[in-house]
């Protein structure tokens, strides 16, 4: 049986990996929940999957737990430094990452450190330190198994592989819940339009990614760093049905592809059950019903984020992270009805404009120029209003 650790299981991954955890107690034991705020559904897991471990980031939140869960076989631990102390506990054997945007860096980097299994489903990490994270896993052995449909499709066309047999990686979108909106009507889309996705049930955030095509920016960036790619290798198609999830050809002009419906218990089902392949009740894809398969190249005039993504790759250093939290600022502002959704690449262009770029920065580097470029998109987007 596999001790499991869900650092964000509140959350939309956190949710689906408890709901796998279900269909097979006898292949793994939910040790550790995790979650920033959500206290109510934190509870209820608690009561249900009895963690040796919980840990809670809002501290002042954490206050709410008093007298509704009974602490007596469950250690509680607190704030950032709290969840460090936890992830190395001995008796935790796998860690599923969901925490979302740039909060995962740290805890990532400190569970490589135990040299434990890491199931991602975290991308912003890996754009803002790909390198770093992984030389500091090959250097402690430590298994970083993607989540991302995406990327666990390469993963597992790939099949460990050798990368020097890649000829090109195809990574699918969807392209979002604004595909055919022209680009005059994307100065007025309101915020329920962009977080009504045609195939995924998503976070507000992944959410607002995925209908700038930012999303595919960034999983652009954490391929190149996962799999060790040069951006050259990798194209980015817009596939409406969303059914195969990415693609490797080979140098002999094989073609591998990775098919299954639009639910992420499959590839988080096969992050935390690898090697082994478990069975499950949901369902496969009906190619009868299905009758065909479409695809196109993205449309960089209406959708800039991918195209500053593409930059950001070719720049390397630095330029990564300053995407991300220029992304993360902006995004978070149009979630907050404080920017144009038509404003968010502009905010982005503009930080990576102004920023000066560390070709091999250390985290104390990666970490400032996040805060840096954060503070900048914040007196970019003030100036707007």
């Amino acid at each position: 049986m596999r001790r499991i650790a869900i650092l964000g299981s509140t959350g939309s991954i956190g949710l689906n990996t408890l709901d796998i955890i279900r269909s097979f107690p006898q292949e793994f034991r939910v040790c550790a929940l995790t979650t920033n705020s959500n206290i109510d559904i934190l509870c209820q897991q608690i009561r249900e999957f009895r963690p040796a471990f919980v840990c809670v980031g809002d501290k002042r939140a954490a206050a709410g737990l008093k007298g509704r869960v009974d602490f007596k076989d469950t250690r509680l631990f607190l704030g950032e430094e709290g969840l460090v102390e936890m992830v190395r506990d001995k008796s935790i054997e796998a860690v599923v990452l969901a925490i979302s945007g740039s909060g995962a860096l740290l805890p990532l980097l400190e569970v490589i450190k135990e040299g434990k299994d890491i199931a991602l489903a975290n991308k912003e990490a890996l754009v803002m330190a790909g390198p770093l994270i992984m030389s500091a896993a090959k250097k402690k052995k430590a298994n970083i198994i993607p989540v991302d449909s995406e990327q666990s499709a390469i993963w597992q066309c790939l099949d460990g592989g050798d990368k020097k047999e890649i000829r090109k990686i195809y990574l699918t979108a969807s392209g979002g819940p604004l595909r055919r909106t022209a680009k005059k009507d994307l100065r007025h889309v309101l915020i329920k339009e962009v977080l009504r996705h045609p195939r995924w049930r998503m976070g507000r955030k992944i959410s607002v990614d995925s209908a700038t095509l930012m999303n595919k920016g960034l999983e652009l960036l954490e391929t190149m760093f996962l799999f060790g790619v040069s951006h050259e290798k990798i194209e980015i198609i817009v596939h409406p049905q969303a059914i195969i999830h990415s693609m490797i050809e080979f140098i002999d002009g094989v073609i591998m592809a990775q098919l299954s419906i639009t639910d992420m218990r499959i590839p988080i089902q096969y992050a935390i059950s690898y090697p082994k392949r478990l069975s499950n009740i949901l369902p496969s894809v009906d190619f009868c019903k299905l009758k065909s398969l479409d695809f196109e190249k993205p449309d960089l005039i209406r959708f800039p984020c991918l195209g500053l993504a593409y930059w950001a790759a070719q720049s390397g250093g630095t330029a990564p992270c300053v995407l991300n939290a220029a992304n993360e600022t902006s995004v978070a502002e149009f979630l907050n009805g404080r920017l144009k959704f038509l404003a968010i690449p502009k905010v982005i262009e503009k930080v990576l404009s102004k920023h000066r770029n560390i070709k091999s920065p250390n985290l104390n580097e990666i970490l400032a120029t996040h805060r840096w470029a954060r503070e900048e998109a914040v007196k970019i987007i003030d100036r707007l209003n």
